[in-house]
C-alpha cells in the first residue's frame, strides 16, 4: 500500500498517461471511478503526456477531470477549463528535418515515424525499433546537435532543447497560480523525471523504466496501471 506523506495540502495531482493511466488494454476498470472521486473531493487532476494534444483531449474528457493538458512532452499546453489558449513551446519543423536526414544515414530508418505525427507541432516521434543511441551519435555532428532524443518506451521523441514536461507544467502552473511544491506527480518513463524534479512529491509506478524509480520519492507496490489505482486509493484516504 502506498504511504503518502502526512500533513500535505495537495493542490493538484498530475498523471502521465501511457504506462501509468493506460496500457495496451486501455483503462483499469477501477481507474475512472477513483479519479472522479479524487476530483469530487476537491483535488484537481491534470495530464502530462508524450501524446499529441488531439490524442490527450478525449482522454481528459473520458476521465472527467478539470485540470489542464501538457502534451508532446511539454511542447503543448492547453488549459481549456480556465479559458486559456493553446500554447506551443517549440517549432517541430527542425525535429522533422533531423529525422529526414537520419533516414539518409541509417538503412531502413522510417522518418515518417508514428501515425500521430500528423498532429504533432513541437517535436517528431519515431518507432521504438529505431536505434536511439545511433541517432544521438549521428546528430551530434550536425546542425541539429542541440536537439534531444529520448525514448519513452512507446516511441522515440526528437525534441527541442529546454522543452520537457517540466517546462510545460511551468507554463500551466503559472496560468493557474499553482505552487509546484503542492503538486503530486505520477509517471513511469524517463520523460517523466523532469516533472518529478519540479514538483513537491513524485510517485513512479512499479515496473518503471531504468532510473525512473530511483528519481521518484515513492514506488508503488503494484505494477503499471495497477500502481496508479493503488496511488489513487491512498490519495483518497488522505482527502
Amino acid at each position: 500500500m502506498v504511504e503518502l506523506p502526512e500533513g500535505r495540502d495537495w493542490e493538484m495531482v498530475v498523471f502521465d498517461v501511457d504506462g501509468t493511466l493506460m496500457d495496451v488494454d486501455g483503462y483499469h476498470p477501477d481507474l475512472i471511478p477513483l479519479i472522479r472521486e479524487v476530483e469530487a473531493r476537491g483535488l484537481t487532476v491534470s495530464l502530462a503526456s508524450g501524446r499529441t494534444l488531439p490524442n490527450v483531449t478525449p482522454i481528459k474528457q473520458s476521465l472527467g477531470v478539470s485540470g489542464f493538458i501538457v502534451a508532446e512532452n511539454g511542447g503543448m499546453v492547453w488549459d481549456s477549463d480556465q479559458g486559456h489558449e493553446i500554447v506551443a513551446l517549440a517549432d517541430g519543423s527542425r525535429a522533422r528535418a533531423a529525422a529526414q536526414w537520419l533516414a539518409t544515414q541509417i538503412d531502413g530508418f522510417d522518418d515518417a515515424g508514428i501515425e500521430s505525427n500528423r498532429w504533432r507541432e513541437t517535436e517528431w516521434c519515431l518507432y521504438e525499433k529505431e536505434d536511439e543511441e545511433l541517432m544521438c551519435q549521428l546528430l551530434a555532428y550536425t546542425e541539429w546537435s542541440d536537439l534531444i532524443v529520448v525514448s519513452t518506451g512507446f516511441a522515440i521523441h526528437i525534441t527541442a532543447p529546454g522543452v520537457d514536461k517540466a517546462s510545460g507544467l511551468r507554463v500551466a502552473f503559472e496560468q493557474r497560480g499553482i505552487d509546484p511544491s503542492r503538486v503530486l506527480v505520477c509517471g513511469d518513463a524517463p520523460n517523466d523525471v523532469s516533472m518529478f524534479e519540479m514538483c513537491g512529491f513524485s510517485v513512479a509506478v512499479n515496473d518503471a523504466h531504468d532510473g525512473v524509480a530511483e528519481a521518484a520519492d515513492l514506488l508503488t507496490q503494484a505494477r503499471g496501471t495497477e500502481g496508479s489505482v493503488e496511488l489513487l486509493r491512498a490519495l483518497i484516504d488522505t482527502l
